[in-house]
């Protein structure tokens, strides 16, 4: 591709199509770069990946779409619209939790029926949780809508925002403040559990992630119809109609170097590919430490990466049944007997525990594609600890399916062991060795204060001019839409620092 002058366009490479790569990839390809998408797995998404078995579709990773305006930009900067490849359904009720003594708490969009909620488990709860809201309006408005696309490379930008972060509480963690609302136990948890949905500890994560209350009710808790694999599809093709090439089953095995900046990859077959720039869409502590390896690192040291703490990760089995389970809600969340015990166990202690915490994904009550004609495509994720647990999952992944299966027997799918006709799973080693993980977590470093914004790997790498990083365990963090608006600022931080500000030839 040659641009006005007759000069070939500067190449990126980027590092991972996961939605945060195949997201910078758009904008890089928009504004005129050639870009290479390098993917180790067979296909695209990443966490976002699709199992397709015995007729059923499974997607590995995430089940909701939330400010999908952010997704839609990547459309419109295309001059398309992404209703031409992706059908959102709104979710509501948002999801269904199940306490352990039985007693069921839905979650809407409309504040009357969340009121009635709260009212039915504890009537002296409901001016609480108007507060709640208020606040989480707050906390959005800074958080979110000014700093989840503004980069942090600068600890003078963090520390102009140093007053607001105070004034919102964003020392103290979400239970702490969650606790300032609701005396209830079974409030507290049902207004505190969001910060898992992004690999936090609701007991440590910073008191901003609040914000997700009213995220979910500003912009909706979505369903794409075909699974979260039908927006990854979508994107792959908005990519390739502006010439980005992707290159799966080519996994990076370093990152080159020369004079003093980013040169391109080399894969593991030992094909180099040059580049001017390159962004990573890789786990930041796997990118420094094995992409980076043989490079003098000043920040993200070996030892510094040691000292890091990284997310839980998740048991997930997916499983099919002959038979469907209309009672069943699309997204349910089964609490076992513990709830702070549970949070320490995993993310304190790193020990297996016997009780379990459970989310139940059933897309076949919205979306009868993903299974056969009178079947159930269901996924339940488990919170468990990293790979430090020390837990040998290829001994302890069956015993532990099956565990999972007695608790829902148990609770909320009689029967279902003589229904399932299909299944598999994904455990925390399947995390490191497949997704390439530190450690097997799920979402790379814990989003506690001081993991966070400046804390957190910078967009514009620390240690090599050239590398820019995207994904969840760079700024802003995990979940779909921090994840998109870390490619965001990579584009204008590109823009800005490399000088190539082109235009399509």
């Amino acid at each position: 591709m040659l641009d006005a002058t007759g000069q070939e366009h500067p190449h990126a490479v980027v590092i991972g199509a996961g939605f945060g790569g195949l997201a910078a990839a758009i904008r890089l390809a928009v504004r005129g770069w050639r870009v290479t998408v390098v993917e180790k797995l067979d296909g695209p998404g990443g966490r976002a990946y699709v199992f397709r078995q015995d007729g059923f579709h499974f997607d590995a990773g995430p089940t909701i779409i939330t400010a999908p305006y952010l997704l839609e930009e990547l459309w419109t900067l295309c001059g398309r619209s992404m209703a031409e490849d992706v059908v959102l359904r709104r979710m509501d009720p948002f999801y269904e939790i199940r306490f352990d003594d039985g007693t069921r708490f839905r979650a809407f969009a409309e504040r009357s029926r969340m009121r009635e909620e709260v009212a039915r488990i504890d009537p002296q709860e409901v001016a609480g949780f108007d507060r709640c809201l208020i606040d989480s309006e707050r906390i959005y408005r800074i958080a979110f809508e000014k700093l989840a696309d503004r980069p942090f490379h600068s600890l003078w930008a963090m520390l102009r925002e140093a007053p607001d972060l105070i004034r919102l509480g964003g020392m103290r963690s979400v239970y702490a403040k969650i606790g300032d609302y609701f005396r209830n136990p079974k409030l507290r948890i049902a207004f505190s559990f969001h910060p898992l949905l992004i690999g936090g500890n609701p007991l440590t994560t910073t008191a901003y992630y609040c914000l997700i209350q009213h995220l979910e009710r500003l912009h909706g808790v979505h369903y794409a119809m075909g699974g979260t694999g039908a927006v990854v599809r979508g994107l792959v093709r908005l990519a390739e109609g502006q010439g980005v090439r992707f290159r799966y089953g080519a996994e990076v095995e370093e990152i080159l170097v020369e004079g003093g900046r980013a040169a391109g990859v080399r894969l593991a077959g030992g094909e180099r590919i040059a580049a001017d720039i390159v962004v990573s869409n890789a786990d930041p502590a796997w990118t420094y430490a094995r992409l980076l390896g043989a490079h003098r690192r000043r920040r993200w040291t070996d030892r510094r990466l040691a000292r890091a703490r990284f997310s839980m990760s998740l048991f997930v089995w997916y499983f099919g049944t002959r038979r469907r389970f209309e009672e069943v809600y699309h997204h349910m969340i089964i609490l076992g007997p513990r709830y702070e015990g549970l949070l320490r166990d995993i993310f304190t202690h790193h020990r297996l525990a016997e009780d379990m915490s459970l989310y139940l994904h059933r897309p076949s009550a919205t979306d009868p594609s993903v299974a056969p004609p009178g079947c159930d495509a269901f996924y339940v994720l488990s919170p468990v600890p990293h790979l430090a647990s020390g837990t040998d999952w290829a001994a302890e992944g069956e015993r532990y399916r099956a565990a999972i299966q007695r608790r829902l027997e148990a609770t909320v799918l009689p029967g279902l062991g003589e229904a399932i006709v299909t299944s598999r799973i994904l455990t925390p080693q399947d995390f490191r060795d497949r997704l390439l993980s530190w450690q097997g977590a799920a979402f790379a470093m814990q989003p506690q204060l001081f993991q966070s914004a400046w804390f957190r790997p910078h967009n514009l790498s620390e240690e090599l001019p050239g590398l820019y990083l995207v994904g969840a365990g760079t700024h802003p963090g995990a979940g779909v839409p921090g994840v998109i608006s870390s490619a965001r600022i990579v584009d204008a931080l590109i823009a800005e620092r490399e000088g190539r500000q082109l235009a399509r030839a």
